[in-house]
Order: C-alpha cells, then structure tokens, then sequence
C-alpha cells in the first residue's frame, strides 16, 4: 500500500461525486509519494490532511432577470482553498459545465501553480454555472452585479483576488469591478485582468499563451531544440489559444490547426492571426468562419483535432480533451512534446502513452501559469499606484516561465524522475506551501 493511499480514500470517502476533484489529487499524490518518505514530518505534522481540504467553500444564489424581464436563477461558487503563502488567487469560470467539482479540481491545481512562480499568491478559484454565450451586454451586466453582490463579502485585496476564466472576460471583469467598487465604495486591486484604463495591466491579455510558449521554448531548448520549424497544433480559440498562437508563430513556428466546440480548422499555410482574431474576439463568431475567409483552409466539423499530424501538441480548450487514443495517434504521427495551456487538458492514460513514449510533456500548473504570474504582477502595480510597460511585463513574464521551467526539470532530478516535468511540477509547488503551513502552526 502506498504512504499517501489513506489521503486519497479520505478524499473520496468526503467528496464522492466530485470526480474531477478526485482526479486531480490522485495526480498530485501520486507523485507526493517520495516526498512523504524523505519527509515525514509533513505527514506528523498533518499537511496532506489539510492540504486536500479547502479553507473555505462558498455556494450562493444568483438571480437575475432576463431581457424578456423572466426571473432566472444561477448557483454561484468559490472555493478559498489554501493562503499559505498568500491571498487566495484564481479565475471566475462562467460556463455551463460548472459544478463543486470542477472548482474545486481548479482550485486544488491553483494552489501549486501559484507556488510554482515564486510570487506570493495562494490557491482559489470560482465561478458559476452561467452561460454568457447569447446573452446582450445587458443581461451579462446583471448576472455580474447579483454574482459580485455575494461574491464582494468574501474577496479583497488582501484576503481573495479573483480573475477571469473560461466565460469570464474584459466585459465580466468590468461589470464585476464596477459592483464592487459601488458596495464597498472603496478602488482598489480586488480583481485582475481589469481594462488598462482603470488599473489592469499590458500583457495580461496575452500571458497565459505566451507564458506556455516560453516554458515550453525553455523545455525544447533544454533538450537542443526550440519552435524554429516546427508545426504545432493548438485546441480552442480563446484567449489562450490565440496567443499562444501568436508567440509560437513569433518563436519560428508554423500553427496550422485550432479549434472551438462546433469543430476545428486546418491551415497548411500557418493560421492567419488577424482573421482569427477577428472572429472570436470582434464579432464572438464559430471558428466555422474562418475556413469561409481564408482560401485553402479546411472546417472539420467532425474528428479529433489530434489527427493532424504535428510536431508539437498544444491542448488549451478545456479538461481532460486529449485521450488515450489521441496520445496515441499524436505519437504515430511524430509529435515531440505535449504541453497544457488549459487545466488537466490530457487524460491520466494519455500522460502515461506519452511518457511511457519519451514524449516532453510540461503539465498546466507548471506551464500555463503565466496568466495567474502576471495577475500577480497587476497586484504589485495596483499596490504601488504604477503601471509597467508592455515589454516590463512581459520580460519579467518571460522570466518567471523560464524560473519555472528550471525549477520543475532540477525537483525532478533531485527526486530520481529527470525529464518527469509533472513530477517535478507537484512536488515543488507543494514544498513550499507545506513549509508555510508548518511554520504557522495548526490552521
């Protein structure tokens, strides 16, 4: 039986139906179990009971009324999960799919993505079954004012700093901060990822794509490679994807697939960025489109993204999209390195195909923090009543990624798992949280 087999099964025996939330610390624990025999005092001093448990769970009532003046009713969340090492830090998800489970499997996650850039934040996250998609500007405005009429009891600068997630955007930020700030009467830092105008920082928009680009620039360096060449394919067309479009495109590389839920495109000529952006971040249209505006690409409305054949593999749509059979195929057809710019985009039997295969593979907590780094970064300004140039932001971006990069590939050596970047991901960012909790005591 494995040390940490009794966390798990208490894990389960409390949160039985939360399956993504079970997921993600099986993950986490399996790759604890050195770390618990080198250091038992982390399980004398109780930090894998408590680590797993959040600090605080908040559910309420949304309503709102409709542009037809119907009366319609959300349920809102947020789950404070651990402040460690600092404020809890993590997005707002507004979508469909959201449930306890997936905010808590978000949260869990945030805690080590946020220990891993070495800047003080902690672990949370929110949300709220909501769908913004069809919604007017009007009707998005009074979810957002009813959510933030909650949400504002909980949240500070010092206490909960929230952002934006899958849903959750410029508008929602805006509408959100504009309630907040007219409760509370007070300007300050309570929320990232707000208009350049009233606080929010350059760079914030592009961080998480270009963050995932430099780590995995750093990745494919460390190994005598880099982007120069390579053909890459991403998933979705969010914020993520498009800028990790954009940077991959900077570094040499060719992106010539992406997708959203209605299906995915192929462009053998490399995506035209311009059209793409304009699709879904002007008009919010299906990716559909872009096979109609750009001559000799293709819409598969039906298929795996994964098919294409690439030499780099990018997931950054939504949890557990690439499977088994997809590592599989991405393997046949000669890919050189997986790596996550959504949460938990790639099953756990898919990362077993990859590493099993040699395949680089660089996990979301490691290499999609670069959004949740300049977050952090939008704190320290709001702080200091400054603001940073673009190419501050994103040299100091660029370095973090880098940071956590070396960080992760020397935990993994130093744990007898050289080029385990997961491994090496979960134990660093867990060390220094389980240090802070020891040294404040029983909380």
């Amino acid at each position: 039986m494995a040390k940490l087999d009794y966390i798990k099964e208490a894990v389960i025996k409390r949160n039985p139906n939360d399956v993504e939330f079970i997921q993600a610390v099986d993950e986490v624990l399996l790759s604890l179990e050195k770390v618990a025999e080198k250091h038992p005092e982390y399980i004398k001093k109780g930090v894998f009971e408590r680590i797993v448990e959040p600090e605080r769970q908040i559910i309420f009532r949304v309503p709102w009324v409709d542009d037809q003046g119907k009366l319609q009713v959300n349920r809102g969340y947020r789950i404070e999960f651990n402040s460690a090492i600092g404020p809890y830090k993590g997005g707002l998800r507004f979508h469909p799919s959201v449930n306890i489970s997936i905010i808590k499997f978000l949260g869990f996650e945030q805690i080590f993505k946020n220990s891993l850039t070495g800047l003080p934040i902690g672990g949370g996250k929110g949300g709220s079954d909501f769908d913004p998609k069809g919604k007017s500007d009007a009707e998005v405005m009074r979810f957002c004012q009813s959510f933030m009429t909650e949400l504002c009891k909980y949240i500070g600068p010092n206490t909960d700093v929230p952002a934006g997630d899958i849903g959750v955007g410029a508008r929602e930020i805006g509408y959100m901060f504009g309630q907040y700030k007219r409760i509370r009467n007070e300007f300050c830092g309570v929320l990232t990822g707000k208009g350049l105008k009233w606080g929010g920082s350059l760079v914030r928009t592009e961080a998480t794509g270009y963050g995932l680009c430099y780590f995995t620039e750093a990745m494919l360096q460390d190994k005598g490679n880099s982007f120069k060449g390579k053909k890459v394919v991403i998933s979705g067309s969010g914020n993520v994807a498009i800028y990790a479009a954009e940077k991959a495109t900077m570094l040499g590389a060719k992106v010539i697939a992406m997708s959203d839920s209605s299906g995915y495109i192929i462009d053998e000529n490399g995506i035209n960025l311009d059209v793409m952006k304009e699709i879904k971040e002007v008009r919010r249209g299906r990716i559909s489109e872009y096979a109609k505006s750009v001559k000799g690409s293709v819409f598969h409305k039906d298929g795996r993204i994964w098919n294409t054949p690439c030499d780099i593999a990018l997931p950054c749509a939504t949890q557990n999209e690439l499977n088994k059979e997809d590592a599989e195929t991405l393997i046949k057809n000669g890919v050189i390195a997986v790596c996550e710019g959504a949460n938990m985009p790639t099953t756990p039997d898919a990362i077993d195909v990859l590493m099993q295969n040699h395949i680089l593979f660089a996990p979301g907590k490691a290499s999609n923090a670069g959004g949740v780094a300049t977050s952090a970064l939008e704190m320290s300004q709001n702080s200091l009543r400054l603001s940073w140039t673009a190419e501050e932001v994103d040299a100091r971006l660029k370095d973090i990624m880098e940071n956590i990069y070396k960080t992760v590939s020397e935990t993994a050596k130093e744990y007898d798992a050289p080029d385990n970047f997961m491994v090496g991901a979960n134990i660093a960012g867990f060390i220094k949280v389980a240090d802070s909790m020891i040294e404040q005591g029983i909380v």
